[in-house]
């Protein structure tokens, strides 16, 4: 089942969510990312990297303007992944860390992103469940994507 909305799907628990291994979940809205954005990712982490922050100077480097901070597109991911699934009947969902973090391309500043999830695996443990969830993020007219994490939540019934 692949949704192209913003409306998530909802998996009544554990047992639900599990049995969608190997299944593309849908995609997110698409969202722009702003230069706004940008400069504040760059004051809450102290990353002012012309790249990212001077707009005459990128104008004349390898994209022709700024970029996003590839950890700030990491950061949109709850808000995009938020909009394609939600496991209901839970106690409590906690990230509980990532594999395989990749950056193959660039978010052009005012560009749109969306992501697309595929649930990989769900490991059951003494509490609930880990569920690792490939999450890609995609630049409108871009044949790379931005981003490719395989996030991992901890799901407490």
């Amino acid at each position: 089942m692949t949704q192209t909305t913003a409306s998530p799907t909802e998996y009544d628990g554990i047992a639900a969510f599990e049995e969608h291994v190997g299944e593309h979940l849908g995609y997110s809205a698409w969202r722009q990312v702003t230069q706004r954005e940008i400069d504040l990712f760059a004051e809450a982490t102290g990353d002012h990297q012309w790249i990212h922050v001077d707009a005459e100077k990128a104008a004349d480097g390898p994209y022709g303007k700024t970029i996003a901070h590839g950890y700030l597109t990491l950061s949109l991911v709850p808000i995009l992944v938020q909009q394609i699934y939600k496991v209901t009947g839970l106690s409590m969902q906690v990230n509980y860390g990532v594999d395989k973090l990749r950056f193959p391309a660039p978010v052009p500043v005012d560009s749109r992103i969306r992501a697309g999830a595929e649930l990989i695996k769900v490991d059951r443990t003494n509490n609930g469940a880990r569920a690792t969830v490939r999450v890609t993020v995609e630049v409108e007219g871009s044949e790379r994507p931005a981003c490719v994490v395989d996030t991992i939540a901890a799901m407490v019934p």
